[in-house]
């Protein structure tokens, strides 16, 4: 733990108030400060009282005022005031064990840090949470949870997770729910393990838990090339994606006339591997589940067909290239043919990149490496710029998972190489160029003020 100040923002309430670099927050309204939530937490009101500690142990007081909500401009060690914790389990569909060797640390680190799934949206299975961390985010009020499930079943829960202790997991879920912590859930679906009969007992069981449960995905399991000496797992035939989509289409109709949501979907990728249509705009209500791929390229049409509406013109871009993944590039053409009965003249070849770096049963763009798109992309005739998805890039920064660099990309292939985010409009206009000069990168900053929280009545 390090609540010590590293930097102090400029005319901030810390600023004016007097506080110095090098102290360490100890207490905010006379409660300890131990990490990142506490700080966001007592320090919402706009009256407080800070307790100090300067380096020699000498402690003393400020008072201060701000808005309710104001940040106090205080900067720590790190985001988090600690440690991130790392997980404690040892999942066997997990997706870090089938990574080859040889790539960044950071890749390796599997976080199960419930203040990253409150503050970032990450995904945790609860199986380190303490009881004091169990009641503090009860006593703060903190929502949304994510939580990683996989099953409610507590002894195939233990197995899926390789941890004796997962089935507490469950028993922490329900003790939310009484206290009315919200919880987004997702289910990473293994064939014959939690899927069928499993399945509906964990759809019955988080059903059970609405309006807490407020939303769940299940997502297709991932496997790689280098499961070697792992538990024999096989990706999704399309009969078998099939099945899941309609065993969870049922149960959603079931809860959608029962509780006025369908609370369950299934992934896009999940849709896509049992080759069947994606739903319609409606059917995914407010897009919960987004960061899991639930909806995304539903919304990513509907985004891109209202953009075309919205133009009285369309100049004729330059011809030009799009590279994604396996899944997505059917889709991705469609959109183009769709840009190309208004704009004729438009000219775009979509490439589907072939994962041969994780293996070809992986198929999402956001796995695509470096070296397979210069690999695959080499020579050919791309036109005057190549689009990829900004997924496919470590967030804030232009490097792929392999560590090439876009700047590497482009001078292999000779052409720009635009990140697009995952939205309809921009890339609409990034197709017909209406934005002007394009940058060479549109990737987003990592988002490190994702949270919500209730302020202390």
């Amino acid at each position: 733990m390090s609540t010590k100040i590293e930097s102090i923002d400029r005319h901030s309430p810390a600023d004016r108030a007097g506080v110095r670099v090098g102290e360490s927050l100890t207490h905010i309204n006379g409660n300890r400060i131990i990490d990142v939530l506490d700080y966001k937490f007592y320090s919402y009101e706009a009256k407080l009282e800070l307790v100090l500690r300067e380096e020699n142990g000498t402690e003393r007081k400020v008072h201060l005022m701000k808005r309710e909500g104001q940040d106090l401009g205080l900067n720590f060690e790190t985001y988090l005031m600690d440690r991130a914790r790392s997980c404690a389990n040892n999942c066997i569909f997990c997706f870090v064990d089938q990574m080859p060797k040889g790539m960044r640390s950071t890749l390796y680190f599997k976080d199960d840090d419930a203040r990253l799934s409150f503050l970032m949206g990450n995904y945790i299975t609860l199986t380190n949470l303490s009881r004091r961390e169990v009641q503090r985010i009860i006593d703060l009020r903190i929502s949304p949870i994510n939580v990683s499930v996989h099953t409610t079943d507590r002894d195939l829960r233990c197995k899926l997770l390789g941890n004796k202790f997962a089935g507490r997991g469950i028993d922490i879920m329900e003790r939310f729910a009484q206290n009315r912590i919200t919880m987004n859930c997702q289910i990473v679906a293994c064939p014959g393990l939690n899927d069928g009969p499993a399945l509906d007992k964990t759809m019955a069981d988080l059903s059970g838990m609405f309006p807490s449960v407020n939303s769940v995905s299940i997502v297709p399991v991932g496997v790689t090339k280098y499961r070697e000496g792992l538990f024999p797992i096989d990706p999704y035939t399309p009969e078998q994606a099939n099945a899941v989509v309609e065993q969870v289409e049922r149960y959603a109709q079931h809860c959608l006339d029962t509780y006025g949501t369908r609370i369950f979907w299934c992934s896009d990728e999940f849709y896509l591997l049992a080759r069947r249509p994606l739903p319609e705009d409606a059917y995914f209500e407010a897009y919960t589940q987004l960061e899991n791929g639930v909806g995304m390229l539903t919304l990513l049409q509907t985004e891109f067909n209202g953009a075309l509406k919205t133009m009285d013109e369309f100049p004729v871009p330059q011809p030009f290239s799009i590279a994604t993944g396996v899944s997505a590039a059917p889709f991705l053409q469609k959109l183009m043919e769709q840009a190309r009965e208004k704009c004729p003249a438009l000219r775009c070849n979509v490439h589907a990149i072939v994962n041969h770096f994780f293996g070809e049963t992986i198929v999402v763009a956001g796995l695509i490496t470096g070296h397979d798109l210069i690999d695959q992309l080499r020579g050919k005739d791309l036109g005057s710029r190549l689009l990829i998805p900004d997924n496919m890039l470590r967030a804030g920064e232009n490097v792929f998972l392999d560590d090439v660099t876009l700047d590497e990309v482009r001078d292999v292939l000779g052409v720009p190489v635009i990140p697009v985010k995952q939205d309809g409009f921009e890339l609409c206009d990034t197709v017909f160029e209406l934005a002007g000069e394009q940058p060479e990168s549109h990737v987003m900053e990592a988002d490190t003020e994702y949270y919500q929280y209730n302020p202390p009545v």
